[in-house]
């Protein structure tokens, strides 16, 4: 690598760690993370690069619109608990036992499906690192079980420990080769390329699977705020409304950023040369590395490697640890009537169990379609967003947080906005589903 790259990979990890390296920041440091390494799994290095390799840069618009436009629901789950130090699950019960009753509805039909995404997509890259012949269904129980055994010891505390230092590796790994790719320019074209219409039926269905985790399903907002909720008892320090918002900021726009990235990487390595995805997991994860080696060098094959199962690991953890806490905080909620009472920690390990055993058994059922399930999962996401986003806007605006820390006008508005935009794609998508021929009618003019 030229000199020139690395001493912009230097003053990059330098301008990071001088940001990190506040002693308040620090100690509020981690939800964010946690969020960052949920989002740069499935949604990045498969649905981003995915949609570079087949459509260049004709979602470009999109992923920027989606990031932007559900970034008001990320944002009210964090500042809920900076304002009252409660995960907005907590808030939920106190709008009625209607709202965790229609959280509980939207979270459900989504946990296995993206617990399955993740885990097969992990389980292709473990089989390309460790060379080990074992079927995905394999390796996706291992995966599952370790994940379910460190959440079990450890919960909160070595997520958080575990998850800082992968999340560096993968932002300049990522940041490198987004850089060397834009030096070395785009892959020639095949003389017989054809391009995929973006407006097609297919072109829609996929786009609408893409906004899906985009940067991630809006349903899982109140994982941010439980993050928030157990490094406030972790660590002993209850953060400002300022620390909690930079702390999920940091995350939030990083893997903002990271997506365009993929994107670009999708479209620069494979657009236009005849090369497409392969359906299965380990066929997948091999292109993905070969996309990132043959930009970076070969030298970088192991740590490329490592990288991306990495990215993929943590996101199979803080899946199953996310929904884990989200179903035991809400049936919780919904069943306790004795104020004294607290969460077990052996109610904890049953949901992971559950939530780790229904998403193993999802991916025995798409073991040879990889691609199937990924849409299948995101545009659950997607279809369930638009109610899961007004949980959080009726919950931030309501009496239960002071009016100094409710959000400002603005983001008041670009919230009905985003609600405005997630129903029109909803919508869209059941029009195409139900009577793809209106749609095609009217794409043909």
């Amino acid at each position: 690598m030229s000199s020139y790259r690395l001493s912009k990979c230097a003053i990059l990890a330098f301008l990071l760690f001088s940001y990190m390296n506040s002693s308040k920041f620090l100690k509020a440091l981690g939800p964010g993370i946690l969020f960052a390494s949920t989002c740069i799994g499935v949604s990045h290095l498969v649905q981003s690069t995915r949609a570079g390799a087949l459509y260049g840069f004709a979602f470009l618009g999109a992923i920027i619109m989606a990031n932007v436009f559900k970034y008001p629901f990320f944002e009210f789950a964090s500042r809920y608990t900076g304002s009252t130090g409660k995960s907005i699950i907590n808030g939920y019960a106190k709008e009625g036992k209607w709202v965790l009753i229609l959280y509980l509805l939207i979270t459900v039909p989504s946990m296995f499906t993206v617990t399955a995404a993740v885990t097969f997509v992990t389980s292709g890259l473990s089989s390309t690192l460790f060379g080990f012949t074992l079927p995905y269904n394999g390796w996706s129980a291992l995966i599952l079980g370790f994940c379910i055994s460190v959440l079990a010891i450890g919960r909160y505390k070595i997520l958080d420990n575990l998850l800082k230092v992968v999340g560096v590796v993968l932002v300049l790994t990522t940041i490198t080769a987004f850089i060397t790719v834009l030096i070395n320019g785009r892959a020639p074209q095949a003389p017989d390329f054809i391009a995929a219409e973006p407006l097609s039926i297919a072109g829609i269905i996929f786009l609408i699977a893409l906004m899906g985790w985009m940067p991630t399903a809006v349903d899982i907002s109140t994982w941010t705020s439980l993050w928030a909720e157990a490094k406030i008892k972790t660590s002993g320090h209850r953060p400002t409304m300022k620390e909690t918002l930079a702390d999920f900021n940091l995350g939030y726009w990083v893997s903002a950023v990271l997506a365009l990235c993929f994107l670009t990487l999708g479209t620069y390595v494979m657009y236009g040369t005849g090369q497409t995805f392969v359906n299965s997991a380990g066929g997948f994860a091999g292109q993905l590395i070969d996309m990132f080696t043959s930009s970076i060098g070969q030298w970088s094959y192991w740590l490329i490697s490592i990288a991306a199962f990495s990215a993929m690991f943590s996101t199979t953890i803080t899946v199953i640890d996310g929904y884990a806490r989200a179903i035991q905080r809400t049936t919780f909620l919904l069943t306790n009537t004795d104020p004294k009472r607290t969460e077990s920690k052996s109610a904890y390990v049953f949901w992971a169990l559950l939530v780790g055993i229904g998403g193993y058994f999802v991916v025995a059922q798409f073991l040879n379609n990889l691609k199937q399930l990924v849409d299948f999962a995101t545009i659950i996401s997607f279809v369930i967003a638009l109610p899961a986003a007004y949980l959080n806007y009726h919950t931030i605006f309501s009496n239960q947080v002071p009016l100094e820390d409710q959000p400002k006008k603005g983001m008041k508005y670009l919230a009905q906005a985003g609600m405005v935009f997630l129903g029109l794609f909803t919508l869209l998508f059941f029009v195409v589903k139900l009577n793809p021929s209106w749609l095609e009618n009217i794409l043909s003019f």
